[in-house]
Order: C-alpha cells, then structure tokens, then sequence
C-alpha cells in the first residue's frame, strides 16, 4: 500500500492531496481543527473548499500516531508564516521521514516581514543536512480549479535532479504536470512578490480601471519583481515562467484569488489590518507587502509599485493618491 502525506488542511493542501490521491493509496491529511477534521470524514472541506467533495482515499489525521503506514512523499501546506514554529516543534517526526530519502514538496508562498527569509531559508535552517531532500512548488493553480480536475502547470523548484524527478513521478497526473528547475529563490519569490500585484490588481478593479490598467500593472509587477530577483542571484527567465508570470496573469485576473479579493475590498474603503484579523484565509500578500518594502529600502531598489502597496496597507495612504503619485512621477530612466 503507498502513502502520502500532506500537512496542512487549508485550500492548496487539500487541492494538492486530491492530486496525489490519483496515485497514492491512501493520502493521509494533517489538520489540527476538530472541525475541519470532521468535515474531511465526510470528504468535504467546508471552510477552504466549500461545494466540492474530496477523494474517499483522503484520510485525515490530528495526531501523528494516526498515519499508519510508510510514506514516499511528505507535502508541506502550512502558511509561510507558520513554517517556522511547526518545524521546530515537530521536528523529530519530520526527520523519521527525511532519514528515509522520504522527499519534502513545500507549497508555502511569502517573505518573513521580520527576517527577510523565504521558506527555504526556514526549512534548511532547520534541516541543514536534508536539503535535496526538499523542493518548492509554486504555480498559477487555484485550489478550486485543482480538485475540479482542470489542466494544471506548475513549476518545481529544487537543488536535486534525482528529487525532482522522483516527485514528478509520484505527483503527475494528466491534469497535473510539473515544470522543473533549479532555481528555488527565483520560484519562491514570484509565488511571493506576485500576492502583493494580485492585491493592487484587485484595487484598481475596484477603482474602476479596466484593461489598460491591468496591464500596466502586470507588466510593471514583473519590472519590479526582476529587481528583488537581483538580490537573491535569482534567473531572470524564471520570472517570466509559471510561477512568474504565469501565476501574477492568474491572480490578477481570476476570480478565484484571495489576494485579488483582498484588494477589491480595500478599494471600498475598509481598513486592511482589520480585514486580516476577521479573515480565516491567508492573504499571504499583506505580509509579504511589508517584507518586499524593507528589502527596497534595504538594498536602495526602485520598486515604486511595491513601494505603494506598501503605503496603502500600511500607512493607510488611500489608493487613488497613490496611483496620483505614480502618474505624476517624473520621468526617470531605470
């Protein structure tokens, strides 16, 4: 009998368990909600996926005691925001399966507004001899569009061929395919860098802009993406991949994006920070806002987009004075 297993019950960890369900016998889903526990006996996920049903071969779990059999792949679903505390506390258990060659998929997408990191940095801080072990996945897939079985394209970041080519094995499906690089930092901050567009797409949407503005804005996003890709030695060419391009023309587009959300409702006036304390939801693009302002002024970089963003969340600069000073900013060659 094969095994997966995922951690983290929210919206792309259970999308991502319905993947893996296709190939493994049974996928085990770590959640530490009773609730949502309890939803998933039922094969729903009524808080992160509401009206859609889940694979029967979907097991959920509380307690590690509960995964009984041997895994081959461990997925990792946690926020950003959570990698670090979760690993430290549970790290013996990780490393049962690290020991093993068990490969690691990471789907966390953010910069720590406190250290500047990203989540390879947490994880290899804390794993430090298991790092081929681990790889970065990152994408434009929404989790609803995932379990309905729609064509997927995602990019997979690691420093090993022999894991990337064992977890595409273990993950493909002929809905699912996985793009490979090895260009982690460079696919981790365009899953990042592209929440705070998704947000500003969703600002000028309710603003009343439309098309034009759109792509200004994407095409501004990537300029300024490329520069935080400097710092961190990331390729240019990843930029304007899936996990680029691909995935900020998706959340600054679809429907489906909660960062995009997120800005349509800034745009109506309510306050950001309040929004984030009700929210059940990870807007991961709120606090990576703050991360991307102080690695601009960190390494004097020219991010006035980003720069903007940051004023509208977090110095309560309304929006429409901010898209002013980007069109009344002199002319400057970059």
């Amino acid at each position: 009998m094969s095994a997966a297993l995922v951690i983290g019950g929210g919206a792309f960890g259970s999308s991502i368990a319905s993947v893996l369900s296709e190939n493994f016998d049974t996928v085990f889903l770590k959640v530490r909600s009773k609730k949502l526990y309890n939803d998933l006996l039922d094969h729903v996920n009524h808080q992160y996926l509401p009206e859609m049903t889940l694979p029967k071969n979907i097991i959920p779990c509380l307690m590690w005691e509960e995964i009984d059999q041997d895994i081959s792949l461990v997925i990792s679903g946690l926020p950003a925001k959570a990698i670090d505390n979760f690993y430290r506390e549970h790290r013996l258990k990780i490393l049962k399966y690290l020991d093993k060659n068990v490969p690691l998929v990471s789907l966390s997408k953010g910069i720590d507004p406190e250290t500047l990191e990203l989540p390879d940095d947490v994880f290899f801080e804390i794993f430090p001899h298991h790092k081929e072990q681990f790889a970065f996945l990152s994408g434009p897939s929404f989790a609803k569009e995932i379990v309905a079985k729609q064509i997927t394209m995602v990019s997979l970041a690691s420093r090993s061929r022999d894991t990337l080519e064992n977890i595409a094995s273990l993950m493909e499906t002929n809905y699912f395919k996985i793009m490979p690089s090895f260009d982690i930092k460079g696919v981790l901050l365009g899953g990042a860098l592209k929440n705070i567009v998704a947000i500003a797409g969703g600002i000028v949407e309710g603003l009343g802009y439309n098309h034009n503005t759109r792509a200004a804005l994407i095409t501004r996003g990537i300029e300024e993406m490329l520069r935080f890709g400097k710092i961190f030695n990331a390729r240019p060419e990843t930029f304007y991949g899936l996990s680029g391009m691909g995935d900020l023309i998706l959340t600054t587009t679809g429907g489906l994006s909660r960062n995009k959300a997120f800005g349509l409702e800034v745009a109506k006036g309510f306050d950001p920070s309040t929004m984030i304390e009700k929210t059940a939801h990870v807007v991961e693009g709120y606090k990576t806002t703050k991360a991307a302002y102080l690695l601009s002024k960190k390494y004097k970089l020219k991010t006035r987009l980003f720069d903007g963003m940051y004023e509208i969340l977090y110095e309560k600069v309304s929006p429409t004075e901010v898209i002013q000073q980007l069109m009344n900013t002199p002319i400057v060659f970059d």
